[in-house]
């Protein structure tokens, strides 16, 4: 049975499906074994809710295979601004996928990256600002980010003249990382309050390797981590991106993926607090596909989401499923 075949397993009916929703985040790729470009976008974004508009986040695709390595990953942000310029065209409508494009750029070169962020922002209009993954852990049971980065990158003095760029640029700046590190993110936040940071998928709950059976042990300390966070007004929070297979749900397991309710059932807790922490104003679900995929569809996905604010006035409504985000990523 294929992924998609898996996925049909679980069908659901639309819940609010009229909200207009911008998802702040997704990839777009072409592997040997995984292919999700706009095609397969599409058939998510069709799949039932009403999905306005959508980010791209960098992923390693299509970069420049000829010119200086610092400047390789320009060659993604010019594959996505052709992408979003197909739907710009009106031909699906009134849907805009990646209005906001967020591309990566190696803050590690210190202030010489400031010419990589320039040539993003010429190659689109659309480039709102880059990621600079910082997921590590010591155990060799947690893969590290695809950008391989070492230990403590967020406090590198070399990354943070790096980092100071984007505020000269006004560009933001998405941080992905894993539970034990958020306080280091807070230490960067706190040092450049000016530039707008994007708290990505929760800061990476890990439930596997060390950290498998331990959730209920290990989120009293994320929750003040979060708390600790949130004080830093600089910093938005991305709802989702927690049911992936480093979650250590293992939906991606069994025979049937996940309903809705069970996604609200074990992940209502950590949306809850991020909400009540950040403010609806400064909280934004996401999708975080395809790799999310590998737990439940995206219909289903959305249909949690929607249940877990069930209970919170039409105007959180609107921030968390799309004004948080386009104000996040400057999107007309």
């Amino acid at each position: 049975m294929d992924t998609a075949q898996w996925l049909a397993q679980v069908s659901e009916p639309i819940v609010d499906p009229d909200r207009p929703i911008c998802d702040p985040h997704h990839h777009l790729w072409d592997h040997p074994t995984s292919r999700y470009l706009l095609d397969e976008l599409l058939e998510d974004t069709t799949s039932g809710h009403n999905i306005v508009s959508t980010v791209f986040v960098e992923c390693s695709s299509m970069y420049r295979a000829d010119g200086p390595a610092n400047m390789a990953p320009v060659g993604e942000t010019e594959f996505v601004n052709g992408v979003s310029a197909i739907t710009a065209s009106g031909r699906y409508g009134d849907f805009r996928a990646c209005a906001g494009i967020v591309s990566y750029a190696n803050l590690c070169l210190g202030a010489a990256v400031g010419e990589v962020l320039d040539a993003h922002m010429a190659a689109s209009s659309r480039f709102r600002g880059i990621r600079h993954a910082a997921g590590w852990d010591a155990s060799p049971d947690i893969r590290n980010s695809h950008t391989n980065p070492p230990p403590h990158l967020y406090l590198d003095p070399t990354f943070r003249q790096g980092f100071a760029e984007l505020g000269k640029r006004g560009l933001s700046f998405d941080a992905w990382l894993y539970h034990p590190q958020i306080a280091e993110l807070t230490d960067l936040a706190r040092a450049f309050p000016d530039t707008t940071i994007i708290f990505d998928h929760f800061g990476g709950p890990l439930g596997v390797g060390p950290y498998a059976g331990r959730r209920d042990e290990l989120f009293p300390a994320w929750q003040k981590d979060v708390a600790d966070l949130a004080r830093c007004k600089n910093v938005v929070a991305k709802l989702g991106g927690i049911v992936m297979p480093i979650n250590g749900f293992n939906w991606h397991k069994r025979d049937l993926p996940a309903s809705s309710d069970e996604i609200v059932a074990s992940t209502g807790p950590y949306h809850r607090h991020t909400i009540e922490v950040f403010g609806a104003d400064r909280c934004m679900f996401e999708s975080n596909f395809p790799v999310d995929r590998a737990s439940c569809s995206y219909a289903v996905l959305w249909n949690a989401f929607k249940k877990m604010v069930t209970d919170v006035s039409s105007s959180e409504k609107s921030h968390l499923f799309h004004d948080t985000a386009a104000r996040a990523y400057r999107l007309n």
